[in-house]
């Protein structure tokens, strides 16, 4: 909703996003190298769980607030 009225709106999209992405990337990693590493990974699981649970509940309220933006 931001990004739909300007030219440019690709790249506003991509730095509004980037920081959303960043720590799943990070604990995704971290889990992943424990596991290779036959460590515990159950920690870093936990923080992406929290986080999906997290995300899955404000995205409707989000996507709510985008599309009455749009609309208006």
């Amino acid at each position: 909703a931001l990004t739909a009225g300007l030219r440019r709106g690709g790249v506003l999209l991509g730095i509004l996003v980037l920081p959303l992405s960043v720590p799943v990337l990070i604990f995704a990693a971290a889990a992943m190298d424990a596991a290779s590493m036959h460590l515990p990974a159950d920690g870093y699981l936990a923080v992406l769980g929290a986080l999906l649970a997290g995300s899955a509940t404000l995205s409707p309220f989000a996507t709510a607030a985008a599309l009455r933006l749009s609309v208006q």
